[in-house]
């Protein structure tokens, strides 16, 4: 029960920051819905950097772990808001613009992921 506990105010925390960065973004950037692109991307960055720190450099609780992984990233990241646009985007007809969203949220979220693995390594 009490990993729920530490999921549940992580992804509240999550959540609260993603509104928060939304506030801040621009809704679009050459017609690609960029607030949830850049959350992804900064989401899978900080993933990469906070796998590679748990692996090798911080022996966190199993409740910090899920407080942070499940919790705080969880709530953040926002693939199922990416669906909704994906979907929106292909729904009025912008079939071109659906897929380029769709390929550079995975790619940049993936190598994001990476680069933020290699960074913690680069200060070790």
């Amino acid at each position: 029960m009490k990993d729920y506990i530490f999921v549940g105010l992580g992804g509240a925390i999550g959540a609260i920051a993603r509104v928060a960065l939304t506030r801040i973004l621009p809704s679009f950037v050459f017609t690609i819905p960029f607030k949830i692109l850049c959350i992804n991307v900064v989401g899978c960055f900080v993933m990469g950097m906070l796998t590679e720190a748990l692996l090798f450099y911080w022996n966190a609780s199993i409740n910090m772990r899920h407080f942070l992984v499940q919790g705080v990233l969880g709530g953040f990241t926002t693939f199922s808001a990416f669906s909704l646009e994906f979907g929106l985007l292909y729904e009025k007809g912008l079939h071109g613009t659906a897929v380029l969203y769709a390929a550079l949220s995975l790619v940049l979220s993936i190598v994001f992921f990476f680069v933020g693995l290699k960074m913690i390594r680069m200060i070790s």
